[in-house]
């Protein structure tokens, strides 16, 4: 037992053969596993001085000659003792296999639980990394508005013109044609009562406190709010930003901020404009189909429509710019370095942005409904 015990293992090399001497045991595997490293390919090995061998010693056998090598050991190596041969079989083909096999996917009321517990957890994560980023915008917004040299106002007036002024004709299009839509189906229900006239206040009712903003916001989170996170995703990939930190620049401030307050003027501007084309568009079904006339529709605007569903109508397109600007910076930023990534994160951003919209509007109706504004 003493002998076997002097005996490290080790190998050599003999007539472009390898050759596996000594003990292959537990003890002398750290200087075995630099020794087997250091041979880079090895399609036989003589095991003829081979001495002790356990599990680890036979690892590193397989580790050299491949799986499929080893489970042949009883072709290339008759004279190797049955329980050898068994025990490197048995290790070849455990190396053959996936050391955890993949969980298959359940079914049934639990697996869905489960899946609706994954689901609600990471939306709420998702929630709390927009309020956390709402809240670095915020600070850096005000750290910033104290320092008039740090403004970027070239950067301001280029996103203004992408945000607002180059979404004009689409905004005013859309409205249009949903106004038009809005007074024909008003009329066509209106017109079983004999009270086509309220067309013109069921159009600048519901085009002044919401249509008007959201169509608009809807529309700047399909156009506006995957750009930014394709803008922001694409500079990431690039190792732009991180170049940007390296500089002891903030990306807060040089591309948060100017597309933030940019949407923020931008979104009242569109909603103005998608109010002013939406009752355009139903003031053009009244005059054609309920021979309404542009004065009596412009007299009925004016005396039964009160300045308050227009202000309504104005306060909350702030809001939804700021959200919406906001969720497509920071879906930008969350992206990877890969395009498939880019991708995911432009869809995510438009989804989160019109759901976000939908739902402070709703919210807000209900809040003005109760304050009877």
């Amino acid at each position: 037992m003493l002998d076997n015990a002097s005996r490290p293992g080790r190998l050599e090399q003999d007539a472009h053969r390898l050759k596996a001497i000594g003990d292959w045991t537990l003890p002398h595997y750290a200087s075995l596993r630099d020794a087997v490293a250091r041979v880079h390919e090895a399609e036989s090995i003589d095991l003829e001085r081979l001495g002790e061998l356990d599990t680890s010693g036979a690892a590193l056998l397989v580790d050299l000659l491949g799986p499929d090598t080893m489970l042949d050991v009883d072709r290339w190596a008759p004279n190797l003792s049955a329980e050898r041969q068994a025990l490197l079989k048995a290790v070849a083909d455990a190396s053959r296999k996936p050391l955890f096999a993949p969980r298959a996917p359940g079914s049934g009321p639990l697996a869905a639980l489960a899946a609706l517990g994954q689901t609600v957890e990471q939306l709420a994560r998702q929630q709390l990394q927009l309020m956390a980023f709402i809240g670095l915008t915020l600070s850096t917004l005000l750290a910033t508005l104290v320092t008039p040299w740090r403004w970027r106002i070239t950067s301001l007036v280029a996103h203004v013109q992408q945000t607002g002024l180059n979404a004009i004709p689409i905004v005013a299009l859309l409205t249009f044609l949903v106004g038009a839509v809005v007074a024909f189906l008003g009329a066509t229900v209106l017109r079983d009562f004999g009270a086509t006239i309220y067309t013109v206040n069921l159009v600048t009712y519901s085009f002044l406190r919401e249509f008007g903003v959201l169509l608009a916001a809807i529309l700047l989170a399909g156009r506006t709010a995957s750009a930014f996170t394709a803008q922001i995703g694409s500079m990431k990939a690039n190792e732009e930003i991180d170049a940007l930190r390296a500089q002891g620049l903030d990306p807060i401030e040089l591309l948060v901020l100017p597309r933030v307050l940019a949407m923020t003027i931008s979104l009242p501007i569109l909603t103005l404009v998608g109010m002013l084309s939406g009752m355009l568009g139903g003031a053009l079904v009244c005059a054609l189909a309920l021979d309404i006339s542009p004065t009596q529709f412009l007299n009925i605007l004016q005396r039964d429509i009160p300045l308050r569903h227009f202000l309504v109508g104005m306060v909350k397109a702030p809001l939804f710019a700021f959200l919406v600007a906001v969720i497509g910076c920071l879906e930008g930023f969350k992206a990877k370095a890969s395009a498939q990534s880019v991708g995911e994160h432009t869809t995510s951003s438009v989804v989160q942005s019109i759901f976000m919209v939908i739902l402070l509007d709703a919210l807000a109706a209900l809040y003005f409904m109760e304050m009877g504004w």
